[in-house]
């Protein structure tokens, strides 16, 4: 405000003749009068209109009037009427006959309207419920800085005799801006009426004070808390509304729709007037927007994300504003300093600027860090829930083209990456625009000799580009060798008990290293490139200065180095370097997004299932009326594959019973996903009515408990769950199950056998009570007693699903006689149909089928134990108890009994209780950690790289300390005499630097590379040693976040933190030295600065390794059920349940984001006060320059200053660095968390008491044998004594949970005895290495699983036989055709699991890797329960050819097969109940002889 009297009215302010002095003076004071006068109003003017805005449509309710709001409005009302008091008194002054100048009326006016708008601002808030205002916050800033000079001017000019009245106003005036600011500072009540909800535990950010925004102090509590204790869940602030995935996906999806709509009709614009391009059809499919499928999402992308980007981008250009200010402030600041008659007010005023440029320049800058990263963290929720969405509509084959690995790889690695890439998209133009103007400083302070820095500059941007296209190749290249190794990985931990048993595992071990060391060397490569253009980027910033200075200095004559240009270019430069720095790292992060949006928006474009291949109502048909069709139907897997069904014509009537048969291969399974929808649909129609439940041919469970896999998403009915778990003969289990209907069954079912599993997939179906049932062959992993059972109770005429439509696929001959209508299928085509009587008297192919299997009586599939399966535990069979099923439910989230919450994590006592995600460590991370990171580098790596580092930054500090003597140099005639050798030492000094840095990063980044290959070394062999009850406890896509996000994070983010914190440390240090060499007394301000930042360093870096490890955690809970929802899409889909798994998806996701979002402001609550600490350091050193001006020269000053500018970033990233890599040092203790797990037994054996060749005779001697699966469980097997004698065939029989499946584990020491012993030809197995003794036995087992490869692998791995020998193993398992008829025959690759391939063919493969590894002993585990009878009396056939003199241990539930073997054994409650042959066992009429019955074998 002015008033009447001031100096700036006399017309001495603006006379050039008047002294230097004294006209600076009085043109100062006139500047911040007119400043203050001007800047606040206009200000206000600009922000209110669009604030009002902002505020009225987003109005958070209305706040009561609280004495905050009563306080506020009572001073701006005084502030109004001294306004007024102002604007009257001139007025009165001029009536008065006393002229006044324009501004002494004009400048009160202007406050008189801006603080009534002030005013009007203030109950506009109070009405929309506006607690804290940034706007006004901002005002009364302005309105106390600017006034606040002037006035401490006017007050020490000492005239207040002339004027009182004036200066008793301004004084007033000043006052109550004052006040108003501190009421500024406080936050009001909360808004009386919330529009939003109110959550349980709201982010504080909101009710927080402007200050506390600004500088994220609302975040301190968290802080202190996480310091003091361990945090948990229920610490976190609860979401916003507009941050949880429920919003951002929508958002997301709904633009996604709308831009590919969009894509596509442009494309078909172009393909109609294109018609007669071969491929029009695949670009409009794969290739909309100009080619590639990137532009669609990154528009939508854009349209969702757009304003939080550019407001982000607003605050770092304001930011950018303030950055560029302190080179000039410094230039005035050197001035001041070189000019003994400047009053020292002057040095004070520019000190305090100096802060508060670079203060605002940190809080702008850190708003705009914090608006990206809450940006980012929202990305990629919504990228995840758009992926898994889509995993949710995958075509089966588009799901033949990506493994589950692929998904899991592409949501911890590539969608991670493009969120960070949001960060960096401003860094590919800022940097420019910083270059743009530090050219234009250095042309003011240098003149024309600025422009050959641009030559310079120019010169090497080819090399630079060059560079980074090299590294973009090889990122590529890295990209693909991390898809492979994570594709491979992830099929062996799910074929593990495969690997296992067979003795496999270094095979695929050297497999997966080899692809690892081709990832590595691509990474190598990338990071040194890396390196170079970080160096290259450096030495241009060099070459500028030597350039710049050397044209500048020795062209010129007249033009000397003094300490303003010297410094101020140095300031400059930095500035200049950070930019040149900031775009290599830019452009090498955005390279990596670009690879990453890539693959994620070609997965996103893979073919979906159509959902009108199926047409569906929800409306339930009539009985007897036709509710399934399918008319003239054509289908085939995918668009571009063969038909796999041709001209199918059926029909089936409501409440019909219907038998799907016919060979292996014949496609049964096709026929149920055709009714599903799930086939493309080349011809034909397909409708289904009513509501739909589906069991697949392999059994598909959740990780979750066993009454939430049968409900299923439905309302618990527990006397309907009763009556379905005792038909679908899963009471007992439920009953031995250690929490019961709460049990957990662990991932993929582990903790079940194929039984178990497959009665409980058959139960959620059940339990839907559906209109239509789809049953893919469940008969065929149950035993004839629990086969008949089922279908008795659940199937047949008169069990659970009597008047439902249901379709039956089976294998099991003997219900046909019990079902409506079979269908017999062959080759892809039904050829016939009909009721059990007419297809026999029409001797077609139905009676083919019985004929071939010759026993049309005969009994069902087997069931498939798992070796660890909880059916095999000890003892019998336990009593029924009622009472599991009134038991109410646990809550959500504490579904373990009591007992299973206090075991501890690794303890294996629970047989339900998976393994958790992760246990949280707390506090900081140990040192060993570092320690062990340090030493997989090598220690005299580090020693050498520390020496690199301390090299070039000495030779950094000689090239400053260099340049200060040549601008110290004394001018004698306008010119310095050592001009060419201080720019010749300069340029050597800039050399050798470059040359260090090079060496040092290039240092760390192969120390880092050669750490993580042995860090991965280490983590893959301590999983491949574990037992494989290990892999039956944790959870696959655990270990795959381990093996893929886990391990990213120790190859590119450890070496990048640590080579980040050791330039940054030693150029703190370098820092110090200057500052304390020239102005000593900075040390007082130093030491307890650096105190401060240890102090928040400890503060916040035992909050964040919390948060990161939590954040870890719940994101591993996001990939496994992404990993399972995408092998379960088929049911997923059948049960119509996609609206709930997304639901469940969406929390998995929010409970990620709640841990992410404290984390990141965390991150923004130490930057902050960080670089505010380091911001006093400034107005430290040049106070003390200020007050040392006598004895100081400006070249001094200048160093010290310039010294202290970079002092505040430096050790704010000194600690940033340290935190990051910290932070980081968690995936090397989770890699390193399977160190410590127990381990099987060793695989070879110096000394083995087995010796070559052996066995020999293949002699086999059980010696009172027990087992259990896991510590502290009963025995399963127990007191086991008997023997099977040399090239005998011994089966082995008995009712599910028997224990005859732990038999074959216990051979294999797949599970270690408990007691007793097993002796082959004489030698215990226990004193054999385990691959010499699963080498010697050969397992045909119960699930047949093809390991990732080509089959001539699968048949062969150790390629010991030629094809002719593998053609005729082929041939003798019925599979000569059907291999030959692949693409590449032999070398056909086989997809994950081999889905491509039925199971039965699958079962047949095994079988043939089993003839060609000709071992003495065979164990065939149910090897015959996927196929149908007729290919079992084939494959029993070839057995006998090929294992004629072998001993034969048969583990089967149908009788029919063990009939012709010498001896069968009688399994019961763990123990041999019967022994003999089968004649003898029938004719003692035991348990035998019932289990015979049962079969109809008698």
């Amino acid at each position: 405000m002015s008033a009447l009297g001031e100096p700036c009215a006399g017309p001495g302010t603006w006379n050039q003749t008047e002294p230097e002095p004294a006209a600076f003076h009085q043109l100062s004071l006139c500047f911040l009068k007119a400043a203050g006068a001007w800047v606040p109003p206009l200000y206000l003017w600009v922000l209110g209109p669009f604030y009002l805005l902002y505020i009225h449509r987003h109005g958070r309710g209305y706040l009561r009037m609280s004495p905050l709001f009563k306080a506020k409005m009572v001073l701006g009302f005084a502030l109004i009427l001294l306004c007024i008091f102002n604007v009257v008194v001139p007025l009165w002054r001029i009536q008065q006959g006393k002229p006044q100048a324009p501004n002494v009326l004009i400048h009160p006016t202007v406050w008189l309207t801006t603080m009534s708008l002030a005013m009007f601002l203030v109950h506009v808030e109070r009405k929309k419920g506006i607690q804290a205002s940034g706007v006004l916050f901002g005002y009364w800033l302005l309105c106390c800085l600017f006034p606040a000079a002037s006035t401490v001017q006017q007050a020490l000019s000492g005239d207040f005799q002339s004027d009182p009245l004036c200066h008793l106003s301004t004084y007033l005036c000043l006052s109550l801006v004052v006040a108003e600011f501190v009421l500024s500072c406080l936050v009001d009540q909360p808004p009386f009426f919330r529009k939003d909800p109110q959550l349980a535990n709201p982010c504080p950010e909101a009710g927080a004070s402007f200050p506390s925004k600004a500088a994220f102090w609302w975040a301190s509590r968290l802080l202190w808390r996480g310091y003091r204790k361990s945090l948990r869940p229920e610490d976190l602030w609860s979401l916003e509304p507009e941050n949880t995935s429920e919003a951002l996906v929508s958002q997301l999806e709904r633009e996604w729709t709308r831009t590919r709509s969009e894509a596509r009709r442009g494309t078909s614009v172009l393909t109609r007037r294109d018609h007669k391009s071969p491929v029009a059809g695949e670009l409009e499919t794969l290739l909309p927007q100009g080619g590639h499928p990137r532009g669609p999402l990154l528009k939508a992308i854009w349209r969702v994300f757009c304003c939080s980007f550019l407001l982000g981008t607003l605050s770092l250009v304001i930011a950018d504003a303030f950055r560029f200010a302190v080179p000039k402030l410094l230039s005035l600041f050197l001035e001041f300093m070189g000019d003994p008659q400047l009053p020292a007010w002057q040095g004070s005023l520019l000190a305090g600027l100096l802060l508060l440029s670079a203060g605002l320049q940190t809080l702008f800058e850190q708003q705009h860090m914090f608006r990206l990263k809450v940006l980012q963290m929202r990305l990629r929720a919504a990228l995840t829930g758009l992926v898994y969405r889509k995993v949710l509509v995958l075509s089966p084959g588009a799901r033949k083209s990506t493994a589950v690995g692929d998904v899991v790889n592409l949501l911890s690695v590539d969608v991670q990456r493009l969120s960070d890439s949001v960060l960096y998209l401003n860094g590919l133009w800022l940097p420019l625009f910083w270059i743009c103007v530090c050219f234009t400083y250095l042309w003011q302070l240098l003149g024309p000799s600025a422009l050959t820095a641009i030559i310079v500059f120019l010169g090497l941007l080819p090399l630079n580009f060059f560079i980074s296209k090299k590294k973009s190749h090889h990122q590529e290249e890295q990209m693909r060798q991390k898809d492979s190794r994570a594709r491979l990985t992830g099929s062996i931990l799910r074929t593990m008990s495969t690997i296992k048993s067979h003795g496999w595992e270094e095979a695929f071990l050297e497999r997966v290293l080899r692809i690892r060391g081709q990832e590595l060397g691509a990474l190598r490569t990338s990071t040194l490139l890396f390196s170079a253009s970080l160096v290259s980027f450096q030495v241009s910033t060099f070459l500028v200065a030597l350039v710049v200075f050397a044209v500048h200095t020795l062209v010129a004559e007249e033009n000397a180095m003094d300490a303003e240009k010297a410094f101020v270019t140095l300031t400059v430069l930095s500035i200049l370097n950070k930019a040149q720095a900031f775009l290599p790292f830019c452009i090498h992060c955005v390279v990596q997004a670009r690879v990453s949006f890539d693959r994620l928006a070609t997965f996103l474009y893979l073919e979906e299932v159509d959902p009108g291949s199926a047409a569906r109502s929800p409306s339930r048909c009539p009985p007897g009326k036709s509710c399934t069709t399918i008319q003239d139907g054509t289908f085939a897997w995918s668009q571009d594959s063969p038909p796999c069904l041709h001209r199918i014509n059926l029909t089936v009537p409501q409440g019909c019973l219907l038998a799907v048969v016919g060979p292996v291969g014949a496609g049964k399974s096709s026929l149920l996903s055709a009714l599903l929808g799930e086939l493309s649909k080349l011809e034909g129609s397909v409708s289904i009515q009513g509501p739909v439940a589906y069991v697949p041919q392999e059994a598909w469970v959740q990780n979750t408990s066993v009454v939430e896999n049968v409900c299923f998403r439905q309302k618990l009915d527990l006397p309907w769950l009763e009556r379905v778990l005792e038909a679908c003969a899963l009471g007992p289990d439920v009953d031995s199950f250690p929490a019961g209907l709460h049990t957990q069954v662990g991932e993929q079912g582990m903790n079940l056998s194929g039984g178990q599993k497959q009665r409980l997939s058959l139960a959620r179906a059940v339990y839907r009570k559906a209109s239509t049932y789809l049953l893919d062959d469940p008969l065929a992993a149950l035993d004839a007693h629990v086969g008949q059972h089922v279908f008795t109770r659940v199937i047949g005429p008169h069990g659970l699903l009597q008047g439902t439509t249901r379709i039956l696929v089976t294998h099991a001959l003997h219900v046909l006689p019990l079902v409506d209508q079979i269908v017999v299928l062959a080759d892809g085509g039904i050829t016939e149909m009909g009721s059990y009587e007419e297809l026999l008297h029409r001797k077609g192919a139905l009676v083919a089928l019985l004929e071939g299997a010759k026993q049309p009586g005969g009994g069902e599939g087997g069931e498939a134990e798992t070796a660890s399966g909880t059916s095999d535990a000890g003892g019998g069979r336990p009593e029924h108890r009622p009472e599991r099923f009134i038991k109410s439910p646990p809550r959500r989230g504490n579904v373990l009994s009591e007992a299973q919450k206090k075991a501890p994590l690794d303890d294996a006592e629970w047989g339900g209780q998976p393994i958790q995600e992760g246990s949280v460590r707390y506090g900081r991370v140990k040192a060993a950690m570092h320690l062990s990171y340090l030493r997989a580098m090598g220690f005299p790596l580090c020693i050498y790289t520390l020496f690199l580092f301390l090299c070039q930054q000495v030779a950094s500090f000689c090239r400053g300390y260099w340049l200060s003597l040549w601008a110290d140099d004394p001018v004698v005639d306008g010119q310095q005499m050592q001009t060419a050798l201080r720019g010749w030492i300069f340029g050597l000094l800039g050399c050798l630097q470059a040359i260090g840095l090079f060496a040092s990063m290039a240092a760390v980044f192969v120390g880092g590379i050669q750490a993580s290959s042995l860090l991965f070394r280490r983590l893959l062999w301590d999983v491949a040693r574990s037992p494989i009850g290990f892999f039956e406890r944790t959870p696959v896509g655990k270990l795959l976040n381990y093996f893929s996000k886990e391990m990213d994070t120790v190859d590119v983010e450890i070496p990048e933190k640590l080579q980040a914190l050791l330039t940054y440390t030693f150029g703190l240090l370098e820092v110090c030295l200057a500052v304390t060499t020239v102005t000593p007394l900075a040390i007082v301000a130093i030491l307890p600065l650096m105190l401060l930042y240890a102090g928040f360093q400890s503060l916040y870096v035992a909050t964040s390794c919390q948060l990161r490890r939590m954040e870890s955690a719940s994101y591993s809970s996001v990939c496994s059920h992404v990993a399972e929802t995408f092998q379960g899409s088929a049911v997923v889909r059948a049960f119509q349940a996609q609206r709930h798994f997304v639901a469940q998806s969406d929390a998995l996701m929010d409970a990620n984001q709640r841990v992410s979002f404290p984390r990141l402001v965390a991150d923004r609550w130490l930057a902050t006060n960080l670089e505010l600490l380091g911001n006093g350091l400034v107005f430290v050193a040049a106070m003390c320059a200020v007050l040392s001006k006598a004895h100081l020269r400006a070249g001094l000053v200048g160093f010290s200053v310039s010294a202290a500018l970079q002092v505040t970033q430096t050790l704010q990233w000194v600690v940033r660095s340290w935190t990051d890599l910290e932070n980081s040092m968690v995936s090397v203790e989770r890699v390193q968390d399977y160190a410590q797990t127990p381990k099987e037994a060793p695989w070879t054996l110096p000394t083995c008491a087995a010796r070559p060749p052996w066995p020999h005779e293949g002699q086999i001697e059980f010696r009172n044998f027990g087992l259990r699966h896991w510590p502290k469980l009963p025995l399963a097997v127990q007191g086991v004594s008997f023997q099977v004698h040399a090239g005998e065939k011994v089966g082995i029989v008995g009712r599910t949970g028997a224990g005859k499946s732990s038999l074959a584990g216990g051979l294999l020491r797949l599970q270690e005895a408990a007691e007793g012993g097993i002796w082959i030809d004489g030698v215990p197995i226990d004193q054999v290495g385990l691959h010499t003794l699963r080498s010697r036995v050969t397992i045909i087992p119960q699930d047949p699983v093809l390991v990732p490869g080509s089959l001539r692998m699968n048949l062969d791995l150790w390629h010991e036989h030629g094809d002719d020998v593998l053609w005729a193993a082929l041939e003798s398992v019925q599979l000569r055709a059907f291999v030959a008829s692949l693409p590449g025959q032999l070398q056909y690759e086989c997809v994950e699991h081999g889905d491509d391939l039925s199971v039965g063919q699958k079962q047949l493969l095994c079988l043939a890797r089993a003839l060609l590894r000709k071992t003495q002993i065979l164990i065939l585990d149910e090897a015959t329960a996927s196929v149908d009878l007729g290919t079992e009396v084939q494959m029993q056939a070839a057995l006998g050819d090929w294992f004629a003199q072998c001993t034969v241990l048969l583990i089967a539930h149908r009788l029919s097969s063990v009939m012709d073997c010498a001896r069968v054994l009688v399994m019961d409650n763990g123990q041999v109940a019967e022994s003999g042959s089968p004649a003898e066992l029938l004719s003692q009429k035991g348990l035998f002889y019932r289990l015979a019955q049962e079969s109809g074998l008698i």
